[in-house]
């Protein structure tokens, strides 16, 4: 017996009980021997009263005829179909002749049930069961099943005439072709040019329409055409066919359930907020709505994009009650993760300022810029956003420059990247996205992303690149923090997105091409031959995996009312799950080695 209770207690979900307790469980050891080809568990089968622990061999584990992960010695199986009292999701074959432990339900064997570390995958395996059968999978049909037909009115109808055949259809919007493209005029124009009098109800109506109107392919799904409207702060889109002619119409309404509207309130309530303690009030409800983003079935890259929006609206709104005089000008920049559109909900707000060059004989506004950014950041903290505590602020004269000086600061930093700053500060650079003054904006880009940067610049910018490695040991373990208070403890964000994030950024730099998130850089370095197909479905796989780990962490930490934290112990992570990370790792360690000694060869 005191090989079984060695073994098991060396391993998840066993390694954290007392000694008595796996003494209980050796006890109720039974030795099964699977040969190669054997099926042990089958699919859709009966709920499991048992579980299985590989001593010796490996397993498959098939999803509808494909394997999809492959088990060794020391991992467990059958314990989802167990844990959530569900027909088993998976088969699972011997793949080689394979010993195994079979266990019945541990937990009422043990004292402390809690110190057994699957249970915590349990819960997400039986969310992703539900989902799949739910009313939430509707998020990914096409947007063209919930739409409604277009209604048009002419250019030169006056108010009155469109807002009547509107009300007529029942509609809440109507279509304008005009000498800018097409336009869309909703209620709520109305409302606000003909119902306050700010116009006269002579008006056309093409000149209170929006042009261009938003438009999004028949084949967008429901999820993304949400996402979308969050994005731009609108409650209405034009759907359109494969040649660009619309087909219909998709209001929020039609798609926002009541678990996931929040964030278009919530970005209504911000940008309607008229003083700055209405703000702060609209502001405290953007936890509880990253709350029900992360449980409403929305993948976890849509989930980043809705909040990035909503900070986006938020530091836009502060901005605005900011008293800026007319001669400053400045452009806002988010930068980091806010910028890539993939923010945590936890995390913290870097930002930038540029204005432009000023006349001739005239003084730098500098120091009133900084002084007033430095308003603008206090006022984020009265509203829940943190601050960059590493000084990326836009009153850190490092962060707020005129255009000549940011242009200049960034060829420097390409002609002499051995300086402590210049790969750091050009990274920041590459993670940017201007808010305010988009033309101050576009200039700031042109100037600073090097269009053919330098041999040298690329060289260390490659070493910056690959420099923070996977939490990855030489075996089976994760390289874990080996003391203080995250003892034992993965840093994901730094071991995990920031690695791949950094090669994303790679991407941008050498592509000349900065937008999008981490997800859009690595299909862009795909396409331009600087990652292989294999490396950027890879990295992305990666990328996605750990970041909703890391997001299911922030979203518990708001839950319990505790600081959200980047780390997490391995240990309460089911064997599937941790394998998959370990795999994550793997992938990312050797998308670094190989770009490292091949990157030169590589570039457009």
């Amino acid at each position: 017996m005191r090989q079984f209770i060695d073994f098991l207690g060396e391993h998840a979900p066993f390694d954290a009980l007392a000694a008595a307790d796996l003494e209980t469980l050796a006890r109720h050891v039974e030795v099964e021997y699977a040969p190669a080809g054997t099926v042990v568990i089958e699919a859709g089968g009966p709920p499991l009263d048992h579980i299985y622990v590989i001593r010796k061999g490996a397993v498959d584990m098939i999803d509808q005829g494909q394997v999809i992960d492959q088990l060794g010695p020391g991992d467990v199986f059958g314990h989802i179909s167990l844990l959530s009292g569900l027909p088993p999701p998976l088969a699972t074959r011997a793949t080689e002749d394979t010993l195994l432990y079979r266990l019945p339900d541990p937990r009422p064997l043990v004292h402390d049930p809690k110190l057994l570390h699957f249970h915590h995958y349990a819960a997400l395996a039986a969310r992703a069961r539900v989902l799949q059968d739910s009313a939430l999978s509707s998020g990914q049909r096409p947007v063209s099943t919930s739409l409604r037909p277009p209604v048009w009115v002419e250019p030169g109808d006056s108010l009155p005439t469109a807002a009547a055949r509107i009300t007529d259809t029942g509609q809440s919007c109507a279509l304008v072709r005009t000498p800018g493209g097409l336009g869309i005029v909703t209620d709520s124009d109305f409302r606000r040019a003909w119902g306050s009098a700010a116009r006269p109800p002579g008006t056309p109506v093409a000149e209170i329409a929006s042009v261009p109107a938003r438009t999004v392919p028949a084949g967008t799904s429901r999820a993304l055409a949400f996402v979308t409207m969050v994005e731009h702060g609108v409650h209405h889109l034009v759907v359109v066919d494969d040649a660009g002619q619309p087909v219909g119409i998709v209001r929020a309404i039609d798609l926002a359930s009541a678990d996931v509207r929040n964030p278009l309130l919530i970005r209504r309530a911000i940008e309607s907020a008229a003083t700055m303690d209405q703000l702060t009030d609209s502001a405290a409800l953007l936890p509880a709505t990253a709350v029900e983003l992360a449980g409403s079935g929305l993948p976890a890259d849509r989930t980043g994009r809705l909040l990035a929006a909503i900070r986006d609206a938020l530091l836009r709104k502060i901005i605005d009650f900011t008293p800026v005089p007319g001669d400053l000008a400045w452009s806002w920049f988010v930068l980091g993760s806010t910028a890539r559109y993939e923010p945590l909900p936890g995390s913290d707000l870097d930002t930038a300022i540029a204005w432009p060059d000023p006349p001739l004989g005239t003084a730098d506004p500098a120091g009133r810029n900084r002084d007033l950014a430095d308003q603008v950041l206090r006022a984020m903290r009265r509203c829940g956003l943190s601050p960059c505590p590493d000084g990326a602020n836009a009153s850190n004269p490092l962060f707020s420059r005129p255009v000549s000086d940011w242009a200049a600061a960034a060829a420097g930093w390409q002609r002499h990247p051995e300086g402590d700053r210049a790969l750091l500060l050009t990274s920041m650079v590459a993670d940017r996205r201007a808010l305010t003054n988009l033309a101050v904006g576009r200039e700031v880009t042109e100037h600073t992303l090097p269009k053919r940067p330098p041999h040298d610049f690329l060289a260390m910018m490659m070493r910056l690149t690959v420099a923070v490695k996977p939490s990855l040991g030489f075996v089976r373990d994760f390289v874990v923090e080996h003391s203080g208070e995250h003892r034992g403890e993965l840093d994901l964000k730094r071991r995990g997105l920031i690695p791949v994030a950094a090669i994303g950024r790679w991407v941008a730099v050498v592509t000349g091409d900065a937008s999008g998130s981490t997800r859009d850089r690595l299909d862009r370095g795909r396409d331009a031959g600087v990652l292989t197909p294999d490396e950027a479905d890879s990295l992305r796989g990666a990328f996605d995996l750990i970041y909703e780990l890391l997001l299911h962490q922030h979203v518990a930490a708001i839950r319990a009312e505790r600081p959200p934290s980047r780390h997490l112990d391995p240990r309460t992570l089911d064997p599937l799950t941790r394998r998959y990370l370990r795999s994550a790792f793997r992938e990312i360690a050797q998308a670094q080695a190989d770009l490292e000694n091949d990157w030169a060869h590589r570039l457009p």
